[in-house]
């Protein structure tokens, strides 16, 4: 169920280090990000309908991170419809236990490229997102124009939902996650799914989700027979930036479908 949290505390160290990182980036944001209002687009009827699915890290929640849409000023977004959901409370291995808002189990933090892998576990939270896909693309809005984002915990998931989705996306972006699967996985793979292109970001200076763990998701998307853009980011740690989003918002722009 969704909700607020129920958090457990636990005398040791590396559970409030996870959260203190979580909420560090939502103070961050809620900060620096002020909602602007952009002036209208002059032919606002060519613009089609998009849907922007934005999915937390763990701890954190989906409200928290509302903020980041107010840095989409472009008039592309104005018929954007934004989603930020909260994952399910429940306990967590890596945090000894603990009860947190969690997509799905993690087994040990940092994260690297050879970490254990629960795929059972992910494949639940993945039919969760893909229902919240197929709802979008039902009321009217083209599976083209529909783009999955996720930080940490989130990208992780954000990456196995666009996999696995059986059509073709605008894109799914990536920040500071893993490939949380075995390759065995891509056999579930459709050939229009293989057509989503992929932008991944993470900071070089990441101690929680380590950079090799980043550096292993292009080769593993090319031998899967998909298109991935890698940007690393020299002194970036667990956290996304201003320059990131930015990159993120034309990204998305120069992918969008107008209503022709």
């Amino acid at each position: 169920a969704f909700g607020r949290p129920k958090m457990k505390l636990v005398p040791l160290l590396k559970p409030f280090l996870v959260l203190l990182i979580t909420f560090g980036f939502t103070i961050f944001f809620v900060r620096l990000i002020e909602p602007t209002n952009p002036s209208p687009p002059k032919n606002s009827k060519a613009m089609a309908r998009s849907f922007i699915l934005w999915l937390h890290g763990l701890g954190d929640s989906g409200p928290a991170n509302e903020p980041i849409k107010g840095l989409f000023t472009s008039p592309q977004f104005k018929n954007t419809k934004w989603s930020f959901p909260s994952a399910p409370s429940k306990p967590v291995t890596c945090n000894y236990g603990s009860v947190m808002p969690s997509w799905f189990d993690i087994h040990e933090l940092p994260v690297s490229d050879s970490s254990p892998k629960d795929e059972s576990d992910l494949l639940k939270a993945v039919k969760n997102v893909h229902a919240m896909i197929d709802k979008e693309i039902e009321a009217g809005t083209n599976p083209n124009n529909v783009f999955v984002c996720g930080f940490s915990q989130g990208g992780a998931l954000t990456l196995a939902s666009v996999l696995l989705y059986p059509k073709t996306l605008g894109g799914g972006a990536v920040f500071s996650g893993w490939v949380p699967f075995n390759s065995s996985i891509l056999e579930q793979q459709t050939p229009e799914a293989k057509k989503t292109p992929i932008l991944w970001s993470h900071g070089m200076a990441d101690k929680t989700v380590l950079f090799e763990a980043g550096q292993a998701g292009p080769p593993f998307l090319e031998r899967a027979g998909m298109t991935c853009e890698f940007k690393a980011y020299p002194r970036l740690a667990h956290s996304i930036n201003n320059e990131e989003l930015k990159n993120l918002e034309s990204w998305i722009k120069t992918r969008l479908q107008s209503n022709s």
